[in-house]
């Protein structure tokens, strides 16, 4: 929750779940109902972390991208990220009938094939290839107990 210029708090999306969606003929693939009317009718979709895509309603990826630009660019590793996040990044149209079009180079990057996983992760969701999603999720289920304690250790659970 934020306070906007009017001095009135302001809800921001919230997005969990899993949800599975197949690409058409045409590489097209409902948006699932739930995460819609978040996103509206435009939202940001980049290159994301473990091999999937991050899409952004677009005051969220204003942030972001403002954040990465407060980074320095003299550092090498800062340089690489920016352009791995923003030279990847698309608006991407929702259609009448709540579809989207991944653009190819997005949907090589993630691996999508025919089954899509929607997956909300607080601020954004991620797009991932059904199998891979499957594998990836496989593995931090067994790891979570560790990565709990991990978090607990630091404060943050």
């Amino acid at each position: 929750m934020t306070v906007g210029k009017s001095g009135k708090q302001t809800l921001h999306a919230m997005f969990i779940g899993e949800y599975e969606h197949n690409l058409d003929e045409k590489n097209r693939i409902s948006l699932p109902k739930a995460f819609r009317s978040a996103f509206g009718k435009r939202f940001v979709m980049t290159r994301g972390l473990d091999n999937c895509l991050f899409a952004y309603p677009r005051a969220s990826w204003e942030k972001v991208a403002a954040r990465l630009q407060e980074l320095s660019f003299a550092q090498a590793d800062t340089r690489g990220f920016n352009r791995f996040m923003l030279s990847g990044a698309t608006e991407v149209e929702v259609d009448g009938a709540g579809r989207i079009l991944i653009p190819e180079h997005q949907r090589s990057f993630a691996g999508l094939r025919k089954r899509v996983v929607f997956a909300g992760v607080s601020d954004r969701i991620e797009v991932w290839d059904a199998e891979r999603w499957t594998s990836y999720k496989a593995k931090i289920e067994k790891d979570a107990e560790r990565m709990a304690e991990k978090l607990g250790e630091i404060g943050a659970l």
